[in-house]
């Protein structure tokens, strides 16, 4: 199969990228890189930004954006999740999966490789990834990087998780039973801001149906030179920082992925590295067939590959809130500390308001009336309070936000909590689900790295019993079809409870026993758990 590489220079990337930052500041009323440094400022509470009310005045925060957003994100990314892998096409019969354990099994215990059928190898092989997933993750921190995507998300509307191959990666393994050729690169994950990445078509909603895409990274004009230095650039010195006031010492660097297709239609990606008009790296094989970026869209639109972040149609109910709540905090202290006024032609020292403060006072009778008294504040509703808790319960109810969700309720009755709470969870399934999607190609993408670039190499598998290396010849499995499921743990707030709940029925029912019960607590709920069951055994066990 030939792929005819086309070149492509600096002005394209540049001009394209033009093109890419004028859609991006048409979008809204505002743009996409003004409205997301508004959502920024009003999640993390600077909502009085730009107001200027002076220092006499409390300006209250009561920022119900945060509260619905942290809750939201905790909804669709606190489920613990597992990724699992499966070969299409090939059989899984309980005898294929019987030699797939004896074979993990002698690996388990240091015994050297074995000859296995190729229903057995594809099985044994996509097992493998499903663990090695889980030991790629806890390295990338997945966790964290899970988060980071969701507020992303949630600020501006898109997340973007972004895999590339980082060949400065030590693995700790060896070409050679010597140890003299160590073996290095491994893939590296980074949170992209969606400002970064710009796609060919907009209106694509599918990224991998993009004509191209151009991720613009702020770097260092020396880091930059370095990289073009060592990827045979004869013009690196030719690199210069942006023209921008402030901006002296760093530069854009443009990465241009696009997919090229061969006789047979099978694609690669190939990527090109620009900055200014200076190509810092040229055209390469990625040796991808996706490009390697997932994203995840808070809210989608129809037709627009970005999406929609609902922070914009909170912020007129965040400001009327902070408004009236400042409001009722000024009357309160006007009530209070009522303003004073001073007739200085007869007080003539400092007045402070200190408790038993003696004022002289020189004049006549009503000179001395009048020298000092108070401003009458003016009348203050009641209703005021009442009428801001109101539109904080609203605009947090009609986000989907309720005082049950929260756990702003006395567990009185755990089942009709339970109820309640799912029902209110239903509009977030299909946002969760969009989630389990992203994860599902962040694994696609991960494993065709580890299909393209591993070469024959072991991969680490961490069991809570050892850890051991399955030998992966990514050659051989490269034309392998993978299925990948996501699966998706207990989560819920009161998830411990049902369960504790459940198995006290069934303990009191005589469904199970006492060691059946007290195996299936929720972990931390008994110290000591596997001491117990052990002195339960040797108990039974003397009794017998």
């Amino acid at each position: 199969m030939s792929i005819k590489t086309k070149t492509i220079q600096p002005e394209q990337v540049q001009e394209e990228y033009r093109i890419g930052t004028d859609y991006k500041r048409q979008l809204g009323d505002r743009g996409l890189y003004e409205q997301s440094r508004i959502n920024e400022r009003f999640y993390s509470g600077d909502q009085w930004y730009g107001v200027n009310c002076g220092d006499s005045r409390p300006l209250v925060r009561y920022n119900v954006i945060k509260r619905i957003g942290d809750y939201k994100m905790a909804v669709v990314g606190a489920p613990p999740v597992a990724v699992r892998f499966s070969a299409e096409g090939v059989p899984c019969t309980p005898a294929v999966q019987e030699q797939v354990a004896r074979y993990r099994n002698a690996l388990r215990q240091g015994a050297g490789a074995q000859h296995l059928t190729p229903e057995v190898t594809a099985q044994a092989m996509a097992g493998a990834l499903t663990d090695y997933f889980g030991t790629t993750a806890k390295r990338l921190k997945l966790e964290e990087l899970k988060q980071r995507v969701l507020r992303n998300a949630y600020i501006t509307g898109t997340g973007v998780l972004y895999t590339y191959w980082d060949d400065r990666i030590r693995t700790g393994l060896y070409a050679d039973e010597a140890r003299t050729t160590p073996v290095r690169g491994d893939i590296n994950a980074e949170v992209l801001e969606i400002e970064q990445v710009y796609l060919g078509d907009p209106t694509l909603e599918d990224i991998q149906q993009q004509p191209y895409v151009i991720i613009a990274q702020r770097r260092p004009v020396a880091e930059i030179q370095r990289l073009a230095k060592a990827c045979g650039c004869r013009s690196w010195q030719m690199v210069r920082g942006d023209e921008q006031e402030g901006k002296g010492g760093h530069a854009t660097l443009l990465t241009r992925f696009w997919k090229e297709y061969g006789e047979d239609g099978t694609p690669t990606v190939k990527a090109v590295q620009v900055c200014g008009n200076v190509t810092v790296r040229g055209t390469w094989d990625v040796g991808v067939k996706l490009y390697p970026l997932s994203l995840f869209r808070w809210e989608e639109k129809r037709h627009q590959a970005y999406g929609e972040s609902e922070i914009p149609y909170l912020i007129p109910n965040q400001i009327a809130i902070n408004r009236t709540v400042s409001a009722g905090v000024w009357a309160v202290m006007m009530m209070g500390m009522p303003m004073m006024l001073v007739n200085g032609d007869v007080v003539t020292q400092p007045i402070t308001n200190d408790p038993g403060q003696v004022v002289p006072v020189y004049g006549t009778a009503e000179e001395i009336r009048e020298a000092v008294r108070y401003v009458e504040p003016p009348a203050f509703s009641a209703q005021l309070n009442t009428q801001v808790q109101s539109l904080i319960q609203d605009t947090m109810a009609q986000a989907g936000v309720n005082a049950t969700l929260l756990g702003d309720v006395e567990p009185t009755n755990t089942s009709a909590i339970i109820a309640v709470r799912e029902a209110s969870l239903m509009p977030l399934s299909m946002m969760q689900s969009r989630f389990y999607t992203f994860l599902e190609e962040v694994a696609q993408i991960w494993s065709e790295f580890w299909m393209a670039m591993y070469g024959d190499r072991a991969l680490k598998i961490s069991e809570e019993q050892a850890t051991w290396y399955m030998p992966f010849d990514s050659a051989a499995c490269r034309d392998l079809l993978l299925s990948i499921r996501v699966d998706v743990g207990e989560g819920e707030l009161y998830g411990e409870a049902k369960t504790v709940e459940t198995l006290d029925n069934l303990y009191k029912s005589g469904v199970i026993d006492r060691k059946q019960y007290l195996s299936r607590l929720p972990q931390g709920t008994v110290p000591r758990l596997s001491s117990l069951l052990q002195e339960l055994e040797q108990a039974s066990g003397e009794t017998a």
